[in-house]
């Protein structure tokens, strides 16, 4: 196996970190306190061609693998995760499932200016009962003419304020069961769509998760994303390849912790010396890092195997749910080794911790995750 990158590859990882360094860390902290939306960055971060990493270039993305997305996608998320999940649902779960399953019509109305930053998507798939079972919408699609009538609610949808394109799921047959779900194209400014309220969250602060809902919201027949009845097939693929942004991601927030820990330690003193000299720290720093690298392998080998056109169902499951685990791990080691400072917010460990915990839940859960490895390993059909 090879374990080096392409001249393009490192080049992607330090345009995403020269980026982030310049450009999200100067008031990284201070959107987080404000819960201010990353508008400017955002556009800057487009106009680097990261907003569409993996769309094809005939529709106006930058046409580079799943490896390449994962590098930038650590590099941004450690120093700001908050963009990282913004980046993460844009070119993950708006702009992937619209390429696959699209019509060549709907790949060339939207994807040109999701890729550009000119619209940004939201995925709208968990409900207020329906969370981990996705297969339980209660959303409603009812066809009538030339147009889809959607009425329902939809929670915890990530730039669900800001985003123009939502991708929708919606029962089209509830007698047919998950069977009978449907996705959607549904622009927000369509008749209909009302954002009822935005969340106060403990971490990832400045990207937006709203509440919103569908009432007699209209949607052409032309805006439903593949075939009635595609929807669950649609909504599982796409968390598949989803979930390796949130190993990236999580990924950035443990790399961010190992890093501020490291530099800590070799400045603090205590007892005499530096807290790097102390077995104690030193063993906690050898963990964090073991842990950090055997995440960032197989977040590797899972985009190794998406990109290869493989199935990287178990590997992506087992990418997430570990780097997501060691995520919270080291910030909590990192939060310990700054002592009383990791406690406040003159140091950032203590915003790596907030941010750490969403990435065992979001795109599914840690327990979520171990069901689907299971199944993939015992061969269970579900």
């Amino acid at each position: 196996m090879n374990f080096q990158f392409t001249e393009e590859q490192l080049m992607i990882k330090e345009t995403a970190r020269k980026f982030a360094v310049e450009e999200l860390a100067p008031r990284a902290s201070e959107r987080d306190e404000k819960e201010e939306f990353p508008h400017e960055e955002i556009k800057k971060l487009a106009e680097l061609g990261f907003m569409g990493m993996m769309v094809s270039e005939n529709y106006g993305g930058a046409g580079l693998d799943t490896i390449s997305y994962v590098l930038a996608m650590e590099e941004i998320s450690k120093v700001d995760a908050s963009v990282g999940v913004i980046m993460s649902v844009n070119n993950s779960l708006v702009c992937w499932p619209i390429e696959t399953y699209g019509t060549e019509e709907q790949k060339l109305k939207y994807l040109p200016r999701l890729a550009r930053g000119e619209l940004l998507g939201a995925f709208c798939l968990s409900e207020p009962e329906a969370g981990s079972d996705a297969s339980n919408q209660r959303t409603t699609a009812v066809r009538d003419g030339d147009f889809y009538i959607l009425n329902g609610t939809k929670n915890f949808i990530t730039n669900g304020v800001y985003a123009n394109i939502l991708i929708v799921f919606a029962q089209t047959d509830r007698e047919k069961g998950s069977k009978g779900i449907s996705a959607f194209i549904v622009e927000k400014d369509f008749q209909g769509v009302i954002v009822t309220k935005k969340e106060k969250k403990l971490g990832i602060r400045s990207s937006d998760t709203a509440q919103i809902v569908f009432e007699d919201c209209k949607v052409p027949v032309v805006n439903r994303l593949g075939e009635e009845g595609m929807g669950f097939k649609i909504a599982m693929t796409t968390l598949n390849g989803g979930r390796i942004g949130i190993a990236a991601q999580a990924l950035g927030i443990a790399q961010a912790s190992l890093e501020a820990s490291i530099k800590y330690a070799k400045e603090r003193k205590t007892f005499g010396k530096f807290l790097a000299e102390h077995q104690a720290i030193q063993f906690k720093i050898a963990d964090m890092a073991t842990k950090i690298e055997a995440a960032r392998l197989l977040t590797l080998l899972a985009a190794w195997k998406k990109d290869r056109g493989g199935k990287y169902v178990k590997e992506a499951s087992m990418a997430k749910l570990l780097a997501s685990q060691v995520a919270v791990e080291c910030a909590l080691e990192a939060v310990q080794i700054h002592g009383g400072y990791g406690y406040i917010k003159d140091f950032p460990v203590e915003r790596y911790l907030r941010d750490s915990k969403i990435t065992e839940i979001y795109e599914g859960t840690s327990e979520i995750q171990r069901i689907i490895i299971a199944r993939e390993l015992l061969e269970m059909k579900v």
